[in-house]
């Protein structure tokens, strides 16, 4: 069986950049211990004392833990918070426990259900789907949520203009794949059904076949020449309709947000707090964030980084897990994620994010 098949199997890879001990340097009782605090430190948050490995079953003295405890730490695998007797893993530690040492757990049946029906309940309105991606990770795996928009590389079918009543309008772009996204904007001050046509009649005679970005930058000077020709208002919805559509360049792309509040659920100590709010400001890092997690496009499978081993994270100390959303050429079109405190449940989001990607992108490919 493919590996994108089973969510429990699914292929992980850590990023190029990614170095530090490998388990060969560990022996069986080093590498035993290590497993028990990186476990132990994954439930609680708490760090870990040789008395407590000792009482949990752990055959060996607290005096000959410590020792080992010690070498791990000279190794960078372990680190010892302030006023602690414990040990808590590093970052190293915790990339040297996801790529060696994790179990990853299968994806339940009652999850599978709720995220296809809720992805497939929003039928081909891809920025409903696109949401509620977000808000499924968020709400089953904890942290935050994140989605990144595709880019629309597709040439563009028709576009319409159609009045809601009141002051709204809905824009409607069919594209050559097959594709159809709307957008909802304000109706201009006097707006006539006439105008509405004259604009979609501007955009189809100078968008058909072309991309987004392709075409942007000649709709705009054209639109600047146009202006005399062109009904104020038609000219006016021409122009809030292009500001709408991202277009795929990097800067417009959307970067859907969901579960920051799950965050703060998690912070205890002051310290977490502080670790929160850094984390708060990197969210804020659009360009920074879409291109960490436009890196998942380069590969199948889930992806993850931790901490310090990205520019962005390296502050706040907190981890990703993402995961390509392709079409069924597999095309990838953007990637999608769970952010949180490098203390994330691996096991369980790892095949959640797996799993919600492939069905994101059967929605997609609809």
């Amino acid at each position: 069986m493919d590996a994108r098949e089973n969510p429990a199997h699914a292929p992980v890879s850590s990023p190029l950049f990614a170095s530090g001990p490998s388990l060969a340097e560990l022996d069986e009782r080093a590498r035993d211990i290590f497993r028990r605090i990186v476990e132990s430190y994954l439930e609680t948050g708490e760090p870990v004392g040789s008395r407590t490995l000792s009482k949990g079953g752990l055959p060996l003295s607290p005096a000959s833990i410590r020792n080992t405890m010690q070498d791990l730490t000279q190794l960078g695998l372990l680190g010892a918070p302030h006023m602690s007797a414990g040990r808590l893993p590093t970052h190293a530690g915790l990339r040297l426990f996801v790529d060696g040492l994790l179990e990853v757990g299968d994806i339940g049946q009652i999850d599978r259900q709720a995220i296809e029906a809720r992805l497939h309940a929003h039928g081909r309105n891809y920025e409903d789907a696109l949401n509620e991606a977000s808000s499924i990770l968020s709400g089953l795996a904890g942290g935050a949520g994140v989605v990144v928009t595709p880019i629309r590389d597709a040439g563009v079918k028709h576009v319409e203009f159609v009045a809601l009543g009141g002051d709204r309008t809905l824009v409607i772009m069919v594209f050559a794949d097959g594709t159809v996204e709307n957008r909802l904007i304000r109706l201009p001050a006097g707006v006539t059904p006439s105008a509405l046509t004259e604009a979609s009649n501007f955009l189809n005679a100078r968008l058909r076949g072309r991309t987004l970005v392709e075409a942007k930058s000649d709709l705009r000077a054209d639109l600047d020449t146009a202006r005399r020709e062109l009904d104020v208002t038609a000219a006016k919805l021409v122009e809030d309709g292009l500001a709408a559509w991202g277009g795929g360049e990097a800067g417009d792309r959307a970067l859907i947000v969901r579960g920051r509040a799950n965050l703060l659920e998690e912070a205890g100590a002051v310290e977490d707090l502080e670790r929160v709010r850094s984390l708060f400001q990197d969210l804020e890092q659009k360009e920074q964030l879409i291109s960490l997690l436009d890196g998942v496009r380069d590969g199948q499978g889930v992806r993850i980084f931790i901490g310090a081993e990205t520019r962005l994270f390296s502050l706040s100390g907190s981890a990703v897990i993402a995961a390509p959303y392709m079409t069924g050429s597999q095309r990838v079109l953007g990637a999608i994620g769970v952010i949180g405190p490098a203390r994330l449940n691996y096991a369980r989001i790892i095949p959640l994010v797996d799993y919600t990607a492939r069905v994101l992108g059967q929605v997609m490919n609809a």
